[in-house]
């Protein structure tokens, strides 16, 4: 099962690669060395997760329609390939703004567009095939081994990106951007070999549970502990995720930094976040999951509030320490909250569960990243300082994780397990179903 581990973790690198030069170099290059409007960038990069509902039907979809005896790795490959495409197209984007912007615009929505298909594509098929292989008791290990995986990835495309695009031309950041699709197409194919058992050219008889956005909805609603939690994931995971376009534009506005320079955040970032992830395996079983949840968080938000000052006071040692706490901070947080996130489900009903949180990540990520965007510009051309957008979303984005941590002291697992439980409850989500 190793072997397989590490297969799946190959996929999960090479998916992830895609997204490293677009959120950590063409960001910077769009916002801060061609002027592009945040908002314009945004709005493009929000793409993914206006597809993310599309998930459930796919999944659904591959359960019941294999192709050539195989229902996850056709649709893999094929997630694999858009991703891909869509990375080799986005610098043209960047280009072609600078010199027709309606020209630019159209082949940002189709560059955007194919990643984001891409992602929903291969993402809820490779994790359905993670859970499949791994059976119940090893999917934690499948889960860790995926992850860290993906860091290391981050970590080296990010590095390789600072040395590939040291100053910003349209040949070094095409040349650049090609050789991480080359790279990623590769691992991709390399973990996807011998990957998935072939069960039979016809064979279409798995079963599949398939809810509804109402469904989903109606679960979430009807119970105050899933509904406390929703807007605790959609708030902390918005606010982590929000910055994710505005480090590196923000890096090099207050304090001058290259592109070499800030393409290393998120390898600086990612060492970080590496760490924790070995921190929280430690303290998993010596420490209450959401006592081990509220350290991240806090370290997210001190974090963001070094970053804040960094700006105030123009000191890039302040700004070094922020993304590092940050990125511990969202290490830590990242793992205590999936392990609560699988514990507020029940038998039964894990699919729609694990399908309401996965919503609520799609749903975060599409406010952080427009938050990012249009309060960033409208904050600028108030003010008139380019500085003064970005410190207001920084400054949002920690008043965000201050609430959600208060709501984390909220969620109680076993008043969670014992509402969901109650007839009356069950009878609400059955008759959803059937309406």
């Amino acid at each position: 099962m190793l072997i397989k581990r590490l297969q799946l973790g190959l996929i999960h690198v090479a998916v992830a690669m895609t997204l490293v030069p677009i959120n950590s170099t063409l960001n910077r290059v769009m916002i801060y060395d061609l002027n592009i409007s945040k908002t314009i960038f945004t709005l493009l990069a929000v793409f993914p997760y206006l597809f993310s509902p599309i998930q459930v039907a796919i999944g659904s979809f591959s359960d019941r329609h294999p192709i050539f005896g195989f229902r996850r790795t056709p649709y893999i490959l094929a997630g694999l390939l858009l991703c891909v495409l869509g990375l080799v197209i986005s610098p043209q984007v960047a280009v072609l703004m600078d010199q027709n912007f309606g020209l630019g615009l159209i082949a940002g929505i189709f560059a955007f567009g194919a990643w984001g298909m891409g992602y929903n594509l291969s993402a809820v098929s490779y994790l359905s095939l993670a859970s499949e292989l791994s059976g119940e008791k090893g999917r934690g290990k499948t889960v860790a081994t995926m992850f860290f995986m993906m860091v290391i990835g981050l970590i080296a495309t990010g590095v390789s990106l600072s040395r590939m695009v040291p100053t910003y031309t349209p040949e070094l950041l095409t040349g650049a951007f090609n050789t991480v699709a080359v790279s990623a197409l590769i691992l991709g194919l390399l973990g996807l070999i011998r990957l998935e058992p072939r069960s039979g050219i016809f064979a279409s008889n798995a079963a599949s549970d398939t809810y509804t956005i109402k469904e989903m909805s109606s679960a979430i609603l009807e119970n105050p502990v899933a509904r406390i939690f929703f807007l605790y994931l959609l708030l902390l995971l918005a606010a982590i995720l929000g910055q994710d376009v505005l480090l590196e534009p923000f890096g090099a506005e207050a304090f001058g930094m290259t592109l070499e320079a800030t393409s290393r955040i998120v390898s600086i970032s990612g060492v970080f976040t590496l760490i924790a992830f070995i921190v929280a395996a430690i303290l998993e079983g010596r420490a209450p999951k959401k006592t081990i949840a509220q350290t991240g968080n806090l370290g997210a938000l001190f974090g963001f509030l070094l970053i804040i000052a960094s700006g105030l006071m123009r000191n890039l040692n302040i700004f070094y320490i922020g993304i590092m706490l940050l990125g511990f901070g969202t290490g830590i947080s990242t793992v205590a909250n999936l392990s609560l996130m699988f514990d507020l489900t029940v038998p039964g009903k894990v699919g729609l569960y694990i399908g309401a949180w996965g919503f609520s990540n799609g749903m975060s990520r599409l406010t952080g990243l427009l938050l990012a965007g249009i309060v960033a510009d409208a904050a600028t051309k108030i003010t008139g300082r380019a500085m003064s957008g970005y410190l207001v979303v920084f400054g949002i984005e920690a008043l965000m994780l201050i609430i959600a941590a208060f709501m984390l002291y909220r969620i109680d697992v076993n008043v969670f397990r014992k509402q969901v439980q109650e007839p009356s409850f069950v009878e609400k989500i059955a008759l959803t179903a059937e309406s």
